[in-house]
């Protein structure tokens, strides 16, 4: 004869087996950024009103469309994101060439100490402030740096995860500049 204590334990573990189940069943397949990209289609770029990082007032991804945008997370405490400034600003001169620009998100980050480091790399692209990871989290960012390319339709084109390379900038930089590598 079984104690009474086992009946407890066998409905939790069937009951933890049936929501295992029902999350693989509601996953359903892959429909992240990546995966899109990676099979050859642009995804639209997910918009939100955020706070300006160096002025008043708010600003938005939506402000750029039919420009070509390379949006960036980062974070003045993040080593990487210190080391691809420079790139990003020289990459910043070359899109606003063609009317485009880099647009930084600064996420989780002290105002004071985000301004302060765009200061000492002589920053000159907009930044944004992402207090509270809401919106690069519809990016699917999980580190810093990563960055984003957005043609002029509004729609991520290139995604890079990690620091930005001289060798992906050129490698696709000309699919929203419409020039050739």
């Amino acid at each position: 004869m079984r104690p009474r204590y086992y009946w407890p334990v066998t409905l939790a573990a069937a009951a933890l087996i049936g929501l295992l189940a029902y999350g693989l069943v509601a996953k359903g397949s892959d429909t992240s950024i990546d995966q899109a990209i990676a099979d050859g289609r642009s995804v639209a770029a997910p918009v939100a009103t955020l706070p300006r990082l160096n002025g008043t007032g708010s600003g938005s991804l939506a402000q750029y469309r039919g420009k070509p945008v390379l949006l960036n997370a980062w974070a003045s405490w993040c080593p990487p994101c210190k080391g691809e400034m420079p790139l990003l600003e020289r990459t910043h001169k070359r899109i606003a060439a063609a009317g485009g620009t880099v647009l930084g998100i600064d996420v989780q980050d002290d105002r004071t100490s985000a301004l302060r480091f765009l200061r000492a790399k002589d920053v000159t692209f907009p930044s944004l402030r992402d207090r509270d990871r809401r919106y690069v989290q519809t990016l699917g960012v999980t580190g810093y740096p990563e960055s984003f390319l957005i043609d002029r339709r509004g729609r991520i084109v290139a995604v890079n995860r990690g620091p930005l390379t001289q060798h992906w900038i050129d490698a696709n930089l000309p699919k929203v500049l419409g020039t050739r590598s």
